[in-house]
């Protein structure tokens, strides 16, 4: 009696093939891009670093602007997935607020790519993330985590300023963002580097008293009406 056949693997392999080399592709990609902006980057170039072929990426990707759509996320998804992950249910809502900080700091840091990208689509005024329905579902699990912890905050009356989640969002985004991408600019004016290693633990710590003195209203009578103008700091 003739045995069996055997079910061949050769499906699961080409999966597993296949998600090997896209992830190849968004990698590299993602390097070009962020280096050479959407318009400089060439297809051909990122083919040619990963050994394939330009008809092979739009195989995967359709073409240049759906392939940069999904650089931009897979940049976004690496921070979205970070703070669902972020433990903070056993903090005091201090505490947490100020985990979920640092984490935007660390992250934005150690991803520079993430910056440039970004910086680049707002050039391009956002023109391939509304193509991306993908985005706007990527951004909401962040919002909701800062609006839990508000919520804990206020009920247990430590945080006095009635703060929206977005606009909090945006604050500690954009000292985070500022820091990474403007470093150059404001070392060249003030001869500062924002980024250097002995002042990684000031500025991460600057950043955490910054945000829970303005979810606790301290400081709000010393620091109104001094008529301070900061400007754009380069």
């Amino acid at each position: 009696m003739a045995a069996a056949p055997q079910p061949s693997s050769r499906p699961a392999k080409r999966t597993r093939d296949a998600a090997r080399t896209k992830a190849e592709i968004l990698k590299v990609a993602t390097r070009e891009f962020a280096r050479l902006g959407y318009t400089g980057a060439r297809v051909d170039v990122i083919a040619e670093q990963i050994q394939t072929t330009k008809r092979m990426i739009y195989y995967y990707f359709g073409n240049k602007e759906q392939l940069f759509v999904a650089v931009l996320e897979r940049a976004y998804a690496g921070i979205r997935h970070r703070e669902q992950e972020l433990d903070v249910e056993h903090l005091d809502p201090v505490a947490a607020i100020r985990r979920l900080a640092e984490l935007t700091f660390d992250h934005h840091e150690a991803h520079p790519d993430f910056i440039r990208l970004v910086a680049i689509e707002n050039i391009h005024e956002a023109e391939h993330m509304t193509a991306s329905s993908a985005l706007g579902s990527l951004n909401s699990p962040a919002i909701t985590v800062i609006s839990r912890i508000l919520e804990a905050g206020r009920a247990e009356g430590v945080f006095t300023a009635d703060v929206d989640a977005l606009d909090l969002h945006a604050m500690i985004s954009s000292f985070c963002f500022f820091r990474v991408a403007n470093r150059h600019t404001f070392h060249a004016l003030f001869g500062r580097d924002l980024t250097a290693p002995d002042r990684h633990e000031h500025y991460r710590t600057m950043l955490g008293d910054m945000v829970i003195a303005y979810l606790t209203g301290a400081g709000t009578d010393t620091c109104a009406g001094t008529g301070t103008n900061a400007g754009t700091g380069a």
